[in-house]
């Protein structure tokens, strides 16, 4: 991509993310932001910006960027354009990692690993399935093995659930619906060290997503094992939906649609997609949690339902050209 449209996606980030602290219930003037981001400010508008918005703000764009990555590391790796977290069992396994790990009272650094379990599992059942359809490669039966599996985990989290206490059932199933709302600065610390460090090691894999995106017999062919780099990206993917899971819930079909976007603005190879669709991912998850709090005002709506009514639309049009 050019240098102007990457300016251009951080302008739109850095936009987003002024405007979602900016916009809410209470408004509060840019030029009130600008203080509180500088350090200064003082009265309630202040402390909404301090203590609940950025915090909100920041959470979304760590989100955003991580599912984002995710999606456009999968669709590569696996040459299908509807490939993504979500859509694969990846969250839905997370989600059942993560609700064990909190009915168990681990510590939240732990959390995000016990998710990641969990979409390891995910991952694997939904090959598995797709392997014994004898049909591992085609896209259509993998997506399909990728929603039963996805159904199971819901399942499983409803077993889980079936005997917790009323607050925690009532607690569990609006994060399942994905929120940023509880953003704390331990959890965005966390989130941030899964991010960076699983955001790195996506790009490091980029030239091997390359190379599987031709195709299998065509990357062996250039040496590739191609085995391992499947694992690898998978095993890395899997991490970074893991961690957004554990830190936001259920939040679909972002890693579907971001990459598209990327694409078309002219992104080729795997490090400039990778790269780009946080950035995009991140703008779309903040400007997706502004609209979940201000449609219907003073309620929120969850977050994973506003991601879906944009995605679901993209998925059944892709969908369709796969005919």
């Amino acid at each position: 991509m050019s240098p102007t449209r990457w300016a251009l996606l951080v302008a739109a980030l850095i936009a987003s993310c002024l405007l979602a602290i900016a916009v809410g219930t209470i408004s509060i003037p840019l030029s009130t932001v600008a203080d509180v981001l500088r350090g200064g400010g003082e009265g309630t508008a202040a402390m909404v910006v301090r203590t609940l918005r950025v915090p909100r703000a920041l959470l979304a764009v760590l989100v955003g960027a991580g599912l984002g990555m995710s999606g456009a590391a999968l669709q590569g790796s696996m040459r299908n354009p509807l490939a993504e977290p979500y859509l694969l069992g990846v969250s839905g396994g997370a989600a059942v990692g993560a609700v064990i790990a909190t009915l168990l009272g681990a510590a939240a650094a732990i959390v995000p690993l016990a998710a990641f379990g969990g979409a390891i599992a995910a991952v694997t059942a939904a090959f598995v399935v797709a392997r014994v359809a004898g049909s591992r490669g085609d896209a259509r039966i993998l997506l399909m093995a990728g929603v039963v599996v996805g159904a199971f985990a819901n399942a499983a989290i409803m077993v889980l659930l079936a005997h917790a206490q009323e607050n925690t059932v009532r607690n569990a199933l609006w994060w399942m619906m994905g929120s940023v709302s509880d953003a704390t600065s331990t959890q965005l610390l966390v989130l941030l060290g899964y991010v960076v460090v699983a955001g790195v090691l996506l790009l490091i894999l980029g030239r091997r997503i390359d190379i599987l995106a031709l195709g299998e017999e065509a990357a062996a062919g250039l040496g590739l094992d191609v085995d391992r780099a499947m694992r690898d990206v998978f095993l890395v993917s899997s991490l970074l939906a893991a961690a957004t899971v554990a830190a936001a819930g259920l939040i679909g079909f972002v890693g579907l649609v971001v990459p598209h976007i990327v694409r078309a603005m002219g992104a080729r190879q795997h490090r400039t997609l990778i790269a780009g669709s946080a950035l995009v991912g991140a703008t779309l998850v903040v400007l997706s949690d502004l609209l979940s709090r201000t449609l219907r005002p003073p309620a929120e709506l969850p977050l994973g339902a506003v991601t879906a009514l944009v995605g679901v639309p993209f998925f059944l049009a892709k969908l369709r050209r796969l005919q």
